[in-house]
């Protein structure tokens, strides 16, 4: 898993690359919490999808946002750090030109970021969102989501309540086209402690169902 380091709008950024065997493998992009409250591509949310879209082909980078690690540049609440992860695309689409897809996976602040480049790029087909932040931040942004996907909410999180989550869920399972899956993890906190194994489940049964319909 080599050590990468390409061109921010600030800077240079630091990133985890896989470069999948599989020949015009998709590519997945994954987008770390929040880098002012110890958000890093090596938390281990972060991680753990990185290596879910690793074992399955894919070509996989996680990187840090400005000012995180050695990344450039300094936290610009959140309109650098969308700038610095369609940068991260980029860099990925210029090594594989003809990759047939993407796909894009977020943790918390992380997953917010996630669907605003789901809305700017419409090669993403499809996401995986841990924990939006539905009640820190606007998501009205999605009108209309524009690929379908799945969003994984512990049901003890006291950062971010359940109600604000299914909240944003139901009004993307009332849009046409799209199919918005939803999981609750029993007993967890927003940070997964403890159940990384269950969450690890929900997305790799989420992205079984998925693959295999798109390859029938």
């Amino acid at each position: 898993m080599p050590d990468v380091i390409f061109n921010g709008p600030e800077g240079r950024l630091e990133g985890r690359y896989h470069h999948s065997e599989v020949p015009n493998a998709p590519l997945a992009l994954v987008l770390h919490p929040h880098p002012q409250y110890g958000g890093t591509m090596n938390n281990k949310v972060v991680y753990h999808l990185f290596t879910t879209f690793k074992k399955r082909g894919f070509s996989v980078l996680r990187f840090n946002f400005r000012g995180v690690g050695r990344s450039q540049g300094d936290y610009d609440h959140g309109i650098g750090e969308l700038s610095d992860a369609a940068s991260a695309l980029d860099w990925m689409q210029t090594h594989n030109p003809n990759a047939p897809a993407v796909w894009i996976g977020g943790f918390s602040f992380g997953a917010w970021i996630s669907m605003q480049l789901l809305m700017r790029r419409p090669e993403i087909a499809g996401f995986i969102s841990v924990a939006p932040p539905a009640n820190m931040y606007d998501f009205s942004f999605l009108a209309p989501c524009p690929s379908s996907g799945i969003i994984i909410h512990g049901d003890k999180d006291k950062l971010v309540p359940q109600k604000d989550t299914k909240k944003l869920v139901e009004k993307l399972q009332a849009q046409k086209g799209i199919t918005i899956d939803y999981d609750e993890i029993e007993n967890a906190d927003h940070f997964f402690e403890n159940n990384h194994a269950a969450l690890m489940l929900s997305v790799d049964a989420y992205l079984d169902q998925r693959l295999t319909d798109e390859e029938d």
